[in-house]
């Protein structure tokens, strides 16, 4: 834990110097923020609810005894390196946010063929997803920030997992790597209002 900390931490100081666009102080850019990370606040307590579901009905607790298992599925992680660059700037990281917000989006289908049980949860967790890329896209428009495109090649479909094992464990990282992101994203967006 105290090492996830770390590397979640580490980037941030980066950021100090970093140029931003002229947009942080305006007062919508800082309505922008706030009402954008209350909403990641609200989806990572989600992700976490579903993580301990994972973890209780299936006993899928500890990454380090799954690693061999992930990289035989090829679970990878969406990319958000634009939040926390030496370059960093918010179109770009924005941009990044809501492509990784879509692609977790999609994700989230394993996780409900795995828990029909939570088939709410999920569902919700799928709406506000797609809620929050749209919103910030939008507001990135009313703002008059450009939207930057980032390939999905990587990105492919949902792995087909070849046994239920595969797809609990399929499902648990894609939670874990869902988690980590909007723990970034959230991180870029406090930054952001603190500036």
């Amino acid at each position: 834990v105290l090492l996830l900390g770390t590397l979640l931490w580490a980037p941030w100081w980066v950021l100090h110097g970093a140029p931003l666009a002229e947009l942080s102080g305006e007062q919508d850019f800082q309505l922008f923020l706030n009402k954008n990370l209350e909403f990641t606040r609200k989806i990572k307590g989600d992700v976490a609810a579903l993580q301990r579901v994972v973890c209780d009905t299936f006993q899928l607790c500890q990454e380090e005894e799954l690693l061999l298992v992930r990289q035989h599925l090829g679970i990878a992680q969406a990319p958000l390196e634009q939040c926390h660059s030496r370059t960093f700037q918010a179109e770009a990281c924005f941009s990044q946010f809501c492509n990784g917000l879509r692609i977790y989006h999609g994700s989230l289908a394993a996780v409900l063929e795995l828990l029909p049980g939570h088939t709410g949860l999920v569902e919700t967790l799928q709406l506000d997803a797609a809620n929050l890329s749209s919103n910030i896209q939008q507001q990135m428009e009313d703002l008059g920030m450009a939207t930057v495109t980032y390939p999905t090649e990587d990105q492919g479909p949902l792995p087909t997992f070849s046994s239920h094992f595969h797809r609990q464990v399929g499902s648990f990282f894609i939670l874990a790597n869902f988690q980590r992101f909007l723990e970034t994203a959230y991180r870029a967006l406090r930054h952001l209002t603190q500036l």
